[in-house]
């Protein structure tokens, strides 16, 4: 077991990453809550933290579940994430759940990806190219990428909500790369981080109306 553990951490150090820390959220010990309710929960059999919008939200906040990480710049985020549309979401609902990082001291600015998990099999083609979303608050939003820079910004895979669901994020400078489903292939590339390169928090990421699940986070910084 050692020998294996050694193995990784000299394969970790030759990719330039240092070894992660890693999440079960099981519980809720040392996340906080930003905008969001979160309470250790069961999702298809497997344990992990259920995030919910709170009473009287407007949809306008930014709703973030932060991590005790601090000062990430560059390096890697794993996770397991589930979304779906809460019974008495509107319309416009998607099932909205991600991964926030380089989160400044006000959460309301950060980079993010999230996936729309009802989207990828709609019997709308338009709508399943925005399965996969990259935004930049406050100044970028989805609506302001899609209307100056369409398509550039998000991109179509396969997704089911309620479903657990992989991802992976790197992180390099002012590139990032989005992979699901464990592919070796990126879902979204992004060349032009918006607020440049930067240092911050790592948090769990939700939209209006959803009903999200988290589990098994891993933060490899390099």
């Amino acid at each position: 077991m050692y020998r294996l553990f050694l193995l990784i951490t000299l394969s970790l150090f030759a990719r330039g990453l240092a070894p992660g820390q890693t999440f079960s959220l099981e519980t809720t010990d040392g996340l906080k809550p930003h905008q969001v309710v979160a309470a250790s929960a069961v999702n298809k059999g497997l344990k992990g933290v259920r995030v919910t919008e709170p009473p009287g939200a407007t949809g306008n906040e930014d709703p973030l579940l932060l991590l005790p990480v601090k000062d990430f710049e560059n390096g890697m985020i794993e996770a397991e994430i589930s979304g779906e549309p809460s019974s008495d979401a509107g319309q416009g609902a998607r099932g909205f759940a991600g991964i926030a990082f380089r989160i400044a001291d006000d959460p309301a600015k950060c980079d993010a990806f999230y996936l729309r998990l009802t989207n990828a099999r709609a019997d709308d083609q338009v709508r399943r190219n925005h399965s996969a979303q990259y935004i930049s608050h406050p100044a970028w939003t989805w609506s302001r990428l899609r209307t100056e820079e369409p398509k550039k910004y998000e991109s179509y895979v396969d997704l089911a909500p309620g479903e657990w669901t992989r991802v992976r994020i790197e992180v390099d400078g002012v590139k990032a790369r989005l992979y699901v489903h464990g592919s070796a292939q990126p879902t979204l590339i992004v060349n032009d981080l918006k607020q440049g390169v930067a240092k911050g928090q790592i948090g769990l990421w939700i939209g209006p109306g959803t009903i999200a699940h988290f589990r098994n986070v891993k933060v490899t910084k390099k």
